[in-house]
């Protein structure tokens, strides 16, 4: 499926969240129809639907050619709901699967789904990354609702001749970023001495940049059909790097020591704060190469830059 000479018809989920704001910043998108809850700013062509609607998405899929479904529940670190897990399946696996459900029958051509790493696990023995045609081992709600999702899309696809694409991105970074990384950022301000030195992990990132560029290369490439693509910046780092490198492109000093792992490990654990430990210390890479391979691709832009634009909108607010 090629658009030669014209811009495919495009509609967008998640417009107003972190990635969806950057993918309408970038030309293929600046007349795709968002459809959601959230009016994104700045942007004209919006329909406020509910992914359980039927009647409504199957109007407004008519024509189009491809769908790119970003939005999601994401994390919730403090969830109170009485089932997590039926929140997330909600929305990330019924909903999902009922917006492509209505697209193949509107005659969609290709179904792209953000999907997430972590449907392969949370992390990765050292030498070890994670690899497209790895068996699912979710970890938390999140993730089974995500493998849930991915299984009914190939199965809708399969069954209505629709192409189903599968992105699963690592951490995502860049302007405007929030959560666990945004911490980071508070944290590199601070002339404050931390026990990051000893860890010696290695981590995948992304950059919305990155991410961007190659869902943009999915729209229609013809070596993307029906395929899943693991994606990162190529770049990986240990935490105590990643944590220089942030705060050297912000014009900051950052200030760790070596400190006993073991030590810390312990610590957290009596503070029941155990996650914090594998977040920190805990490996999870990547291995792109059968993305850059398939789709004649590579990340275009470097760590450096990337992690330059996370200070640009932190600084502003």
């Amino acid at each position: 499926m090629e658009f030669v000479n014209q811009v495919p018809k495009i509609v967008l989920t998640g417009g107003s969240g972190f990635l969806g704001t950057h993918l309408l910043n970038h030309e293929m998108f600046r007349e795709a129809l968002v459809i959601g809850r959230t009016h994104p700013a700045n942007h004209q062509y919006f329909e406020s639907i509910s992914f359980d609607s039927i009647d409504t998405l199957a109007e407004v899929l008519q024509g189009k050619d491809v769908v790119v479904h970003a939005a999601a529940r994401a994390h919730v670190m403090k969830d109170g709901a009485e089932s997590p897990l039926d929140e997330y399946r909600n929305i990330n696996t019924v909903g999902t699967l009922n917006l492509a459900t209505q697209a193949a029958l509107a005659g969609v051509k290709r179904f792209i789904f953000i999907s997430t790493i972590k449907v392969l696990g949370d992390k990765t023995e050292p030498g070890q990354a994670f690899k497209t045609d790895d068996s699912f081992s979710p970890q938390d709600p999140y993730s089974i609702s995500k493998v849930e999702a991915e299984i009914g899309l190939k199965l809708i696809g399969e069954a209505n001749g629709m192409e189903i694409v599968i992105i699963r991105p690592p951490l995502v970074y860049g302007q405007g970023v929030k959560g666990n990384f945004a911490s980071l950022i508070r944290l590199a301000r601070l002339p404050i001495p931390l026990p990051f030195g000893s860890i010696q992990n290695k981590r995948s990132l992304v950059s919305v940049e990155n991410l961007v560029d190659l869902i943009v290369i999915c729209l229609d490439h013809p070596n993307a059909r029906n395929q899943t693509f693991l994606v990162s910046d190529d770049d990986d780092m240990s935490t105590s790097a990643l944590f220089s490198r942030l705060a050297e492109a912000g014009g900051y000093k950052a200030y760790i020591f070596k400190f006993s792992l073991t030590i810390l490990q312990i610590s957290l654990r009596a503070l029941g704060k155990s996650a914090i430990y594998e977040r920190l210390c805990g490996s999870m890479q990547v291995n792109i190469e059968y993305t850059k391979s398939q789709l004649s691709w590579k990340p275009p832009f470097k760590v450096k830059d990337s992690l330059g634009s996370c200070w640009l909108i932190d600084t502003e607010r």
